[in-house]
């Protein structure tokens, strides 16, 4: 293992690896027994793994700066060549799939990779490349236009990510003008936002006709990896949420306008847990990172050994610098068997976040590393997020290391109460983005209208105080998922109610829960989402009345009957602060 910045980078040479692959599929094709087909897929694991590390280092240190010339070209680069390359991996997929050895390989590799092979067999075709390397090439532009903000607050210029303290600020005020400063910014990029999202819309729509789906959401739930459950399911979980969460929100949107002291709360204030602000961690970065070190160190044997070999090789970049893209993700790097974390520490509680929800990604990749077979690692993200969602909560005893005696009961309340409020947010994203593919055809002023209809439904509170661009119904352009990640956004809602299930074991049987964790993050994507749940003695968020159960079991576990003195701050956590921008 070497550290991350003396890790090579060459650039994949396109036409040698189509080759190569070429080879592979007539190697498969005239193998003549199920283990010698086994014995020429694991060839390709090497060849894919090459593949992924090289653009997987591109995409990070692209990230990292990007003004980076060199790694900007290389970007544009593989925005144009991965959709071609994709689409030969499911080429030979096809031959995999089609073996007359299946029974041998299945057992090898297991159901769900088959399956999974199915479903991308369904998604791309050789007609829709040049329409993928369009959706790139755009989605790239959406990240840099954000990335771009040079906003003036007080003599220095800040990125987006940089203003957050400011907006969260414990004086009115001043997170006012904060916010009349971001409102600004994107009000300066409007009619950039509507022409991008208006081309990804017909992008992806022309691309779902192309393969043969009436409109794009179909499409979008395949490119999702959504193996074991559809829009029924989804639609029933979006239904309850309404039913029984956004008054449980509602309630503690009111609790927290009381504590604040205020006899009308608005968009600048509801991020803001008490008169005193929110709690902020103590130390500088390098401190908090010495802390998450020594967390992992307590919390078990396996969160320690993987701690460590981040720190020792390198691999969080999390240091807040102007030229950096906004937001935070995991990735891996196979060929290293090693996780990577993305962030932007600015000082704020989402510093430590990033220290318990990216590190759940990262300590779920670190296990995964065991597994030789790649195909259960290919996890959905709706069990991705279960992984770092539970982590912030198994990382509760050890808060203190960050904000000392006094502030950690804040931190926890906080940490509690906003991952609550956040699920009808979720939902009103992904409703929303059903709304947009199922009416191609609107324009971007009716999309407005529909995010200001559900704003009504999901958020009945919400008063945005004359800051125009959100008025508007803009609010959603600054949710970048929404551009870059389509449909992915109620993995979160469905990620966090499961992580709220295991908030309550950990809280009657820590270590219980704890082993069980542990067995999610190893089973990985070597069983199907929902029966993956059923083993590790989790409940599904889909099945009718679990809504209800879960806040009610909330309530009992955390020995209380007014959730208000508990909470948590969603949006440095959940919202562009922790994408996962795996390849």
């Amino acid at each position: 293992m070497m550290k991350f910045k003396d890790m090579p980078y060459e650039r994949i040479d396109f036409v040698q690896v189509k080759e190569q692959l070429k080879k592979l599929m007539k190697k498969l094709e005239e193998a003549g027994s199920g283990e010698e087909q086994f014995a020429v897929h694991k060839e390709f694991y090497k060849l894919n793994d090459r593949v992924q590390t090289q653009v997987t280092l591109c995409s990070i240190r692209h990230t990292i700066d990007t003004t980076d010339e060199f790694y900007e070209k290389e970007q544009n680069y593989y925005d144009e060549q991965v959709p071609e390359y994709s689409n030969l991996c499911v080429e030979y997929q096809k031959r995999l799939f089609a073996s007359p050895y299946r029974d041998v390989l299945e057992e090898k590799i297991g159901p769900v990779a088959f399956k999974n092979m199915e479903i991308a067999m369904k998604s791309v075709s050789e007609e829709v490349i040049p329409l993928m390397q369009e959706e790139n090439a755009l989605v790239t532009e959406y990240e840099k236009l954000l990335a771009s903000a040079k906003i003036d607050w007080e003599g220095e210029t800040l990125n987006l990510s940089l203003l957050t303290p400011y907006l969260k600020s414990k004086d009115p005020e001043v997170r006012r003008r904060a916010a009349q400063k971001q409102n600004a910014f994107f009000d300066s990029i409007a009619d950039k936002l509507d022409e991008l999202y208006d081309k990804l819309v017909k992008n992806r729509t022309e691309q779902a006709k192309t393969l043969g789906f009436e409109t794009y959401t179909p499409l979008g739930y395949l490119r999702m990896q959504r193996n074991c459950y559809g829009r029924k399911e989804i639609e029933n979980l979006r239904r309850q949420v309404k039913e029984v969460w956004v008054p449980f929100a509602e309630e503690l949107f009111e609790k927290r306008r009381e504590r604040l002291g205020l006899e009308h709360m608005t968009y600048t204030d509801e991020q803001v847990y008490g008169p005193e602000g929110n709690p902020q961690p103590e130390g500088t970065p390098e401190e908090i990172l010495a802390a998450g070190q020594e967390m992992y160190e307590e919390l078990s044997p396996e969160t320690k050994e993987f701690f460590d070999f981040m720190m020792e090789n390198e691999l969080l970049d999390v240091f807040g610098r102007k030229t950096k893209a906004v937001g935070g993700y995991m990735t891996y790097l196979p060929d290293y068997k090693a996780p990577f974390i993305f962030a932007n520490f600015n000082g704020t509680s989402g510093d430590v976040d990033v220290m318990t929800h990216e590190c759940g990604h990262a300590f779920q990749g670190y296990l995964a590393a065991e597994d030789p077979i790649r195909e259960h690692a290919d996890i959905g993200m709706e069990t991705a997020e279960i992984h770092s969602m539970s982590m912030e909560f198994f990382t509760e005893p050890w808060y203190h290391l960050f904000f000392g005696k006094e502030k950690t009961a804040d931190y926890t309340g906080m940490h509690l109460e906003d991952a609550v409020i956040f699920v009808p947010y979720g939902c009103m994203v992904d409703e929303f983005q059903h709304e947009v593919y199922d009416h191609p055809e609107m324009t971007p002023q009716q999309r407005k209208e529909v995010w200001k209809k559900l704003e009504k439904e999901y958020k009945p509170h919400m008063d945005y105080a004359g800051l125009d661009f959100f008025e508007r119904g803009c609010f959603w352009q600054k949710q970048h998922h929404i551009y870059s990640f389509p449909l992915y956004y109620i993995d979160y809602v469905i990620a966090q109610l499961c992580a709220f299930e295991y908030k309550i074991w950990m809280d009657k049987d820590r270590r219980g829960a704890w082993e069980s964790y542990l067995k999610l993050c190893r089973i990985s994507a070597s069983e199907f989402h929902t029966d993956l749940l059923q083993q590790s003695g989790i409940e599904s968020p889909f099945k009718d009345g679990n809504c209800g159960e879960f806040k009610r079991n909330c309530l009992k576990s955390f020995g209380q009957k007014d959730i208000c003195l508990c909470a948590k701050n969603t949006n440095a956590r959940i919202l562009p602060e922790t994408v996962d921008k795996t390849s």
